[in-house]
């Protein structure tokens, strides 16, 4: 088997095909070997019928140097993976007295009756190793067979994942088959395009030889991952040339992993000691909502007021009905009023406004749909910026809260 082995997930079951069941098995096995610097091949989702369960793991037998497999391993009638596999592999399978009495033990300590159906999870191949399943009845498999690896997993995510970790994730590590670090560093940029940030690391990817630049776009961010794939743990050289990219990007530099915006103006904000509040108006409480989805929020966060209405705003925090009559709910002026406003209320160091038109209807000739106004009150000054965003209310929703915590960013910083 190569040092570098082709890892492919096989998923099956008719719920993720439905779109009943998020593929939560892809996000974490997919995570788990990103960590040891062997990240997936592919991954493949199919249906729980015999013929494709054959058809399939043939195909991806031949290409795969570790194949896991995940779901099919339950008592019931569509749980068929090993008895399908097991007739590909020429594999005989064999009852456990031993994995019987697991079951058994189970079912009595949870005070259920065993149904006959059980007896089928206590048969395995017979050259196959047992994984023991600490959550469930369903025990999974580990088959080295043709030079190749075979590791079966029950579906549930509760089972299947310390199951992973501490069986599937060891053995391949005792092996050497996964390395001691991720064989990649993601960067994470804000406020610059991707076409942009692409040219700007031009010079890097021409100098370095054997580097692989990849680029994924997200709204109000752009990631970059920086590997090289045909060395072994090459981190320290990744880590020096994060710290020259780093330089580089300057305010655009947000951070090394996978930190969101909110994630980092937290630590920033509790590490500084500061209080933020906020006032909504379009967004209608969202970007509060997301704050105090951050545990330990409430070390900075003093609080935050959705004024959806011109009524409100004037009320709840001061701002002038002159103002708004003049220029409008949705300006740059009611924005800083807002700003200003929500930090006296609150008695806070940093405030955020919004106020916009998210539509579908609403807007007008200068600031049509989608038009959205930002203001930052800091100690040193209030300012205010108008941005467009498009999408469905939600989608226009995130990209002012993304926007706010890059704002916001940034002026905490400078």
């Amino acid at each position: 088997m190569p040092s570098k082995p082709k890892i492919i997930l096989l998923t099956l079951g008719e719920e993720l095909l439905l779109g009943l069941t998020p593929n939560g098995h892809l996000t974490f096995i997919g995570d788990q070997l990103r960590q040891v610097g062997t990240p997936l091949h592919s991954n493949i989702t199919i249906s729980d019928s015999p013929e494709d369960i054959e058809s399939y793991f043939e195909e991806y037998w031949k290409r795969a140097d570790v194949l896991i497999t995940t779901g099919g391993l339950g008592p019931t009638v569509d749980d068929r993976t090993k008895e399908v596999i097991g007739k590909c592999l020429g594999e005989k399978l064999v009852f456990d007295p031993t994995v019987m009495q697991a079951i058994e033990d189970r079912f009595k300590m949870l005070g259920l009756q065993l149904n006959e159906n059980n007896r089928k999870q206590a048969y395995h191949f017979e050259n196959a190793e047992v994984l023991h399943n600490p959550n469930g009845t369903a025990p999974g498999l580990w088959l080295e067979k043709d030079g190749k690896i075979l590791a079966m997993l029950p579906g549930p995510p509760h089972e299947l994942q310390p199951m992973f970790k501490d069986q599937v994730l060891t053995r391949l590590q005792a092996k050497g088959l996964v390395q001691d670090s991720e064989n990649y560093i993601q960067i994470r940029t804000t406020g610059i395009g991707e076409s942009n940030l692409e040219t700007m690391l031009q010079d890097i990817a021409d100098r370095e030889e054997g580097l692989e630049l990849a680029y994924c776009a997200h709204p109000g961010m752009v990631d970059f991952r920086m590997s090289f794939p045909n060395q072994i743990n090459p981190y320290d050289r990744l880590t020096e040339l994060a710290e020259e990219c780093r330089q580089m990007l300057g305010e655009a530099f947000l951070t090394i992993g996978n930190d969101s915006l909110v994630d980092i103006v937290s630590k920033i904000l509790r590490r500084k000691k500061l209080k933020l509040a906020t006032v909504e108006s379009c967004t209608g409480g969202y970007i509060a909502n997301e704050i105090t989805n951050i545990p330990g929020s409430s070390e900075y966060f003093v609080g935050g007021l959705a004024t959806y209405s011109s009524g409100a705003k004037e009320d709840l925090i001061s701002v002038p009905t002159e103002l708004i009559q003049q220029h409008s709910a949705v300006s740059e002026e009611v924005a800083i009023a807002m700003a200003i406003g929500v930090a006296e209320r609150l008695e806070s160091d940093y405030a955020i406004s919004v106020t916009g038109y998210i539509g579908p209807g609403g807007g007008t000739e200068k600031d049509p749909v989608g038009t959205v106004y930002i203001g930052i009150h800091s100690p040193s000054g209030t300012h205010a910026q108008r941005f467009s965003f498009r999408g469905p209310r939600v989608a226009q929703k995130h990209r002012a809260f993304n926007a706010a915590m890059d704002m916001l960013r940034r002026e905490i910083i400078r």
